[in-house]
């Protein structure tokens, strides 16, 4: 089957099935059906633990598209962005330029991007953030390690180190973000919050702190120290590891 013949199934079903689009000949040939099912098999009997990252999008991809051939697709997705949480979190635009995909396609991505965030996300609000650091770095990871563009965060925390507001401060380019260390310590004190966390990413993967992240955060944590907040750490996270001021020396 060619790259053109994949064609993007309506935004709505009556089933929880993507409609069926008949082969020319008005039989859909076997080796599809008989892969689907084999797919679907084996993630209910092994879990995503049983097949690789391209299989699993598969999985994904069954449901966006009429019941074709998707492995050409998973392919191209996997060979362009990486990895299954690249393809995920990759840009719209980004994901229009791939032969194949449409809408439906884009939709569903960003749909499951949305739900692993928010699962990450209720792991770590209103919980006490100093006794359950694990899960805030995972929830970091899994909505900052793979942007291509830099992302400010601040996670506030009230005086029992509960985290009470996660707040997207700004966004930048693949190497800078614009930071305001007076609007930063101004929503701390609207929200009643008695500490912080910094966190940003570092698309390039690699989690060292510049010269300029280091000033900006010696600018916030002077901000804090005059309003009574106390700056718990700075967290810059790459692809694969994080780095933390506090541990580092560096606050």
């Amino acid at each position: 089957m060619t790259q053109d013949a994949f064609a993007e199934a309506p935004m709505l079903f009556e089933t929880d099935e993507a409609q069926v689009v008949p082969l020319p000949s008005g039989r859909l040939p076997s080796y599809i059906k008989d892969h689907r099912k084999r797919l679907r098999e084996r993630f209910i009997s092994g879990g995503s633990a049983a097949m690789p990252d391209y299989e699993l999008l598969e999985l994904v991809l069954f449901r966006s598209i009429p019941r074709q051939d998707v492995k050409p697709l998973a392919r191209r997705l996997m060979d362009t962005f990486g990895d299954f949480n690249r393809v995920l979190t990759a840009p719209e635009e980004r994901l229009r330029q791939i032969k194949g995909v449409g809408d439906t396609v884009i939709t569903d991505l960003k749909i499951l991007e949305a739900c692993a965030h928010r699962m990450a996300r209720a792991r770590v609000m209103q919980r006490h953030v100093i006794t359950g650091w694990d899960a805030l770095l995972d929830y970091c990871h899994t909505t900052m390690a793979h942007r291509e563009t830099e992302q400010f965060r601040v996670f506030y925390l009230d005086r029992k180190n509960v985290l009470i507001a996660d707040e997207e401060q700004a966004k930048g380019t693949v190497d800078h973000v614009p930071v305001y260390p007076r609007e930063v310590a101004k929503r701390a004190l609207e929200l009643n919050a008695s500490a912080l966390i910094l966190v940003h990413n570092h698309p390039s993967g690699d989690p060292t702190p510049s010269q300029s992240d280091i000033d900006m955060t010696t600018r916030i944590q002077d901000a804090c120290t005059a309003l009574g907040l106390t700056l718990h750490d700075h967290l810059i996270i790459g692809k694969s590891t994080e780095l933390s001021f506090r541990s580092g020396g560096y606050l």
